[in-house]
């Protein structure tokens, strides 16, 4: 898989070995496979059970289908610094659909981060064959969250319950639907 660039990130696939240093905790290992500077806070337990909505193993069994297009976002220029993550829950399924995820580190929010990575891992997920629509959910409530997946393109498809989160919203952009607002 590629590395995606936009002006100010440099999107870099998530591999297993990256995985399997998150889960240890290993911050040495993490800067040596990113070549990048992992903040302090990073990569955290609530990052974890975020952004892997599966478990280590069924990632070691798949690490193909279960890391299908994530990405790290990490800073381009000077100093390369690991400021988040937009992750898919899993390879397409049967009917061409992706759920997409994404997280930054406090620190770097309200910065235009989360939409550029967003907007740009949402084109390239597009262009892929076997993608026909891009979901995402969210909580009615988080704002920051919507404005990041209408910025993308993704428009509200309707409200449903999740078992953990109670009601949220669902968005969806589909392949040939520009419904990119600024």
């Amino acid at each position: 898989m590629e590395i995606v660039l936009t002006p100010r990130l440099s999107l870099e696939p998530i591999t297993l070995a990256l995985v399997e240093a998150v889960f240890r905790g290993d911050r040495a290992e993490l800067e040596t496979i990113t070549r990048a500077r992992i903040p302090s806070a990073w990569p955290g337990r609530v990052l974890v059970e975020r952004a892997f909505s599966t478990s280590l193993d069924a990632v070691r069994a798949d690490p193909i289908r279960q890391l299908w297009g994530s990405r790290l976002i990490v800073t381009r220029g000077d100093e390369r610094i690991v400021v988040g993550s937009v992750v898919f829950h899993g390879a397409p399924d049967a009917a061409g659909v992706v759920e997409i995820g994404y997280g930054v580190e406090e620190t770097w929010q309200r910065l235009g981060i989360a939409s550029e990575a967003t907007c740009a891992v949402v084109a390239w997920a597009l262009a892929q064959p076997d993608v026909l629509c891009i979901a995402a959910i969210t909580p009615p409530w988080h704002m920051a969250s919507i404005r990041v997946l209408e910025k993308a393109g993704l428009t509200c498809a309707g409200l449903e319950e999740h078992d953990g989160l109670g009601e949220v919203v669902r968005f969806e952009k589909r392949r040939g639907v520009h419904g990119h607002r600024q």
